[in-house]
């Protein structure tokens, strides 16, 4: 089974959810969400490498899955996504962990079925999908759906490369 640590990443909230997929079934290990305090930015940019770090410690996935930057209405909020987003790679890269990427809509096609899925559908789905007896908070269902979109498109990716069809590229 392949541990997957999924990301969603934030400057304030860094939610983050662990699974291991043998590529039919995707079993829950672990959510929850990494809360940075503070005005200055440097420091919780140092919080998120250290939290992840320490859970990529804890768990031992194989693969990080995180998502990517979306053009956001507020260019000062893009570049503090990008940075959270850096620093949590960082912290995969320096722990030897392949990094995968994939857009908001993607991971709600995935995980939902539609690109267009809000908030509560992705904790709906993500809580059926796993079997979870509560909704998780939304940062930690989203980094779960990150998870589980790398769950599936990896299982579709090694089913072409077994059938002698090109992957997919990234």
């Amino acid at each position: 089974m392949l541990r997957i640590i999924g990301i969603d990443p934030g400057s304030r909230l860094t939610g983050y959810g662990l699974i291991e997929s043998d590529g039919i079934r995707s079993v829950y290990v672990a959510h929850g969400v990494l809360r940075l305090s503070g005005d200055d930015l440097p420091p919780r940019l140092g919080a998120i490498f250290a939290g992840i770090s320490k859970l990529i410690d804890q768990h031992q996935p194989d693969v990080m899955a995180i998502e990517q930057v979306f053009v956001a209405k507020n260019p000062s909020s893009a570049l503090k996504l990008g940075q959270a987003r850096g620093a949590a790679i960082c912290a995969a890269v320096n722990h030897g962990l392949a990094v995968a990427e994939y857009t908001p809509t993607r991971i709600k096609q995935a995980v939902v079925g539609t690109g267009r899925a809000e908030k509560a559908q992705i904790q709906h789905m993500v809580q059926m999908l796993l079997g979870l007896k509560e909704k998780p908070q939304a940062d930690a269902a989203d980094a779960l759906a990150v998870a589980l979109s790398h769950a599936h498109t990896n299982t579709t990716l090694l089913r072409q490369s077994s059938s002698g069809q090109r992957g997919l590229r990234r």
